[in-house]
């Protein structure tokens, strides 16, 4: 059983004085967050990088290098090799993006020319299990016009359905026989065929709005790459200043929680290291696989492919999902044992990753229920999109964390705790 925490008055207790100052600072904090929540985007995205590149940093300070050169050389490092893995197939990337805008016409074509018709053939007796079942027998066409012939001994020619009257001048009418009503069928060649005709028209019309579209992408990404930089700057801060953030954090309880508070450090950072750096490195892994079996089943634009798994998989569950799609398509343009051997392939990585890469990478402390990471990227992508879905995880994680703290110190004996004792702090 662990010591139940006393409020004291005063002295190295949980005073009242402490517990009201903590408090207020929470509820400012919050408010603030809330009222700045626009501009906060940077500071977390800072705060990853910060946590990712620690250990290198870490690493670089055991071989007696200055903590400043050696976040120099860390950044200096990661972005030279970022641009040098970038320069290395950004050429090939533009030849494949090239070909695949050029073929995408084509390649809608072949793959209705292949697919459309089963498909039709499917949805068409679908169609026709429906009317037969549920449309009355339609009434017998009325006349076209009908002759009355009036009191006064003249006659009044009545228009009824089956005819237009069509204005051809300013005295002059014309009346002609109203197109007939064709039921035809839905059919996804016509469907794709009039998509991309409606494309090429749409951008004819729509030349100086996409004028303006290219200026706003041209402002947001000069915008971006501002934010780039305000963003690494602040990461840089947050490494060279650890110590004392943490030991500011320290301070906060009482001396005699403060063996309860580093093991809440330690747990969180248990957590974290198995959700952001575990899965960047997954992602890696992933985008390697894919390019392999990609590359060995000839699936055309494999580049392209491959990449984009590689990044979608940071997105847990949703984005290996999406990622499978385009990939599946292209498959099916080529033939449809393409599609099934990189479909199987994309299974076979997944659970690759669900029984090996996952429990050795990520480790069993920073594990989550499926069901609540689901819930969590759902929630995330509602409230807050694209960088929701992404942050989900990681909040999700800590999350986790602070509750699994406080069950095991509040309650040890709901079950043994897994974690191992963290590193011990001397006090100074």
């Amino acid at each position: 059983m662990t010591e139940p925490v006393i409020i004291e008055s005063g002295g190295r207790g949980w005073s009242r004085p402490r517990i009201a100052f903590l408090a207020i600072s929470f509820v400012a904090i919050v408010a603030l967050a809330v009222w700045a929540s626009e501009v906060l985007l940077p500071f977390i995205l800072a705060t990853i990088i910060a946590y990712v590149l620690t250990p290198l940093v870490a690493l670089c300070e055991r071989a007696r290098i200055p903590r400043a050169l050696a976040i120099v050389i860390v950044y200096v490092v990661t972005i030279g090799t970022i641009y040098m893995s970038v320069a290395a197939i950004a050429p090939r990337i533009y030849v494949e993006v090239s070909k695949l805008s050029r073929d995408a016409p084509t390649l809608v074509k072949e793959l209705t020319r292949k697919w459309a018709p089963r498909v039709d053939t499917y949805v068409g007796g679908v169609l026709d299990r429906v009317d037969t079942a549920d449309k009355e027998p339609k009434p017998p066409p009325a006349p076209a016009f009908e002759v009355i012939k009036k009191e006064n001994g003249g006659y009044e020619i009545e228009l009824r359905s089956g005819v237009d009257v069509v204005q051809d001048g300013p005295k002059r009418w014309r009346i002609i026989p109203k197109q007939p009503d064709t039921d035809e069928k839905f059919s996804v060649a016509t469907l794709a065929n009039e998509s991309m005709a409606s494309l090429g028209s749409y951008l004819k019309k729509n030349a100086v709005e996409l004028i303006k579209f290219g200026q706003l992408v041209v402002s947001k990404v000069a915008r971006a790459i501002f934010l780039l930089f305000m963003t690494l700057m602040v990461a840089a801060y947050l490494m060279h200043t650890r110590e004392q953030i943490l030991d500011f954090f320290r301070s906060l309880p009482p001396p005699r929680a403060r063996g309860s508070f580093d093991r809440l450090i330690f747990r969180i950072d248990r957590g974290l290291a198995g959700v952001v750096r575990g899965q960047l490195v997954i992602c890696g892994v992933n985008g390697v696989l894919s390019a392999i079996g990609f590359w060995m089943f000839g699936l055309k634009y494999w580049p392209i492919l491959a990449i984009i798994a590689a990044v979608m998989s940071i997105v847990p569950i949703f984005g290996s999902i999406l990622s499978s799609v385009p990939v599946v398509i292209i498959g099916l343009t080529q033939d449809f044992w393409t599609a099934l051997w990189v479909l199987l392939w994309i299974i076979g990585i997944h659970q690759v990753e669900a029984n090996l890469l996952n429990p050795k990478i990520i480790g069993v402390a920073a594990k989550i229920h499926p069901v609540l990471v689901v819930f969590a990227l759902i929630v995330g992508e509602h409230f807050y999109g694209l960088w929701g879905a992404l942050l989900a995880v990681p909040v999700l994680s800590l999350a986790q964390s602070v509750f699994q703290h406080f069950r095991y110190e509040s309650m040890p004996d709901t079950g043994p705790d897994s974690l191992p004792p963290p590193p011990v702090v001397t006090e100074a």
